[in-house]
């Protein structure tokens, strides 16, 4: 019984190194982080109540397999007013070079009552702008 607990766990040992020294995974590194353009923005409701949550919705268009959302840089430039920039990642992959739509979100939690202006950035100077009241 002792002699097969040891080839047994020796097995185990041996499978444990051959399979965390195995460098062909299919793991793709990240190569860059650049802006990506958001091209609509989808918002259910103009109008909703003080600590509510809402989700905002963005669409952006990626040139290949390779590229996907990375996050947002979401700036309070006051308090009713906000900057959305989106970002995408290139990973070093083999992959296909079609165009496919990305659907992310921010979820809206206001603090404050009013009309909060979003400016998501839509290219070069160019911005989309959502406004939403936010009421008692």
């Amino acid at each position: 019984m002792k002699k097969l607990l040891n080839i047994g766990f020796s097995a185990l040992i041996v499978g444990l190194i051959f399979t965390s020294c195995n460098d062909d995974d299919d793991y793709e590194t990240i190569e860059s982080i650049d802006k990506v353009k958001i091209d609509s923005v989808k918002i259910v409701n103009d109008t909703m109540n003080i600590f509510d949550v809402q989700s905002i919705k963005t669409y952006s268009d990626y040139a290949s397999q390779c590229e996907g959302f990375y996050g947002y840089d979401y700036i309070y430039n006051d308090n009713l007013t906000r900057t959305v920039t989106a970002y995408k990642f290139r990973t070093d992959g083999n992959c296909s070079q079609a165009i496919h739509t990305g659907e992310n979100q921010i979820n809206f939690n206001p603090q404050y009552t009013g009309t909060y202006t979003f400016k998501f950035w839509n290219g070069g100077t160019n911005w989309i702008t959502k406004t939403i009241v936010v009421e008692q």
